[in-house]
């Protein structure tokens, strides 16, 4: 996997249909945000085993990215995980390192996410059931003392029932967004969501698109939602394309 677009949030895989009687997966994880200043290097996440049988679990560190406003996942050896591996007994926990290895300084804010999989275990297959394998995507920043806070410029676009928004983060620090809406000069509102709409990463662009019968071409609209730094009140101009 050379590059992999993925969300900022946890994820389960689900593997077969539904219909299938379902085996709840027990593994947890804290904290679910790793953020470390310079001179600091390194912090640990707890893995813990809630379950009666054991748990093996894979952990990997990846570069986070946004390239064309999306976001994109890449191996790095910049910060590594150790153990990369760890089987978890039941009812125990086990104290992973994430630990910057770089030696150039850190430089802004450098994002990156600390995938934890839980590898599926073939010898307590039940028949006819369906293991639920968790996979949790944590966010891990390493924070230069001097880097600028954010400061993001929104923009707005829309082609046919293609609505665009637009976050321009000229700050170093990521904005973390959610409860994302706008709404027109006539009413009409488009939500992106109640919870968690994504990250405007430090020097960075993030793009959402949604579709949306009947929204203004022209004039103005608001956007609201709320942020790690509080909630979010802006008027974008509306672009046609």
């Amino acid at each position: 996997m050379r590059s992999t677009v993925t969300k900022a949030i946890l994820t389960a895989a689900l593997g077969l249909a539904a219909c299938y009687p379902a085996q709840a997966a027990s593994l947890q994880v804290a904290p679910v945000l790793v953020d470390v200043t310079a001179p600091g290097a390194a912090s640990t996440v707890t893995l813990r085993n809630e379950g009666t049988t054991p748990i093996n679990a894979q952990i990997r560190v990846f570069r986070w990215s946004l390239v064309n406003g999306q976001e994109k996942l890449e191996p790095t050896d910049d910060v590594v995980a150790s153990p990369p591996s760890v089987t978890l007994t039941p009812k125990g926990q086990y104290v992973t390192r994430v630990v910057r290895v770089s030696k150039q300084p850190v430089t802004g804010e450098e994002s990156y996410r600390l995938l934890v999989d839980q590898l599926p275990d073939l010898t307590h297959q039940k028949s006819g059931a369906v293991n639920l394998l968790m996979r949790y995507s944590i966010p891990v920043f390493f924070v230069a003392p001097d880097k600028k806070n954010p400061t993001v410029a929104w923009s707005l676009a829309v082609k046919g029932d293609k609505v665009t928004l637009t976050a321009h983060n000229s700050g170093d620090r990521r904005l973390r967004i959610s409860a994302l809406a706008l709404r027109d000069a006539h009413g009409k509102s488009v939500s992106f969501g109640n919870g968690l709409a994504g990250y405007a990463l430090g020097q960075s662009t993030k793009t959402w698109t949604v579709s949306s019968r009947g929204f203004a071409a022209s004039g103005s609209a608001t956007i609201s939602g709320q942020s790690d730094g509080g909630p979010i009140q802006a008027v974008a101009t509306i672009a046609s394309r």
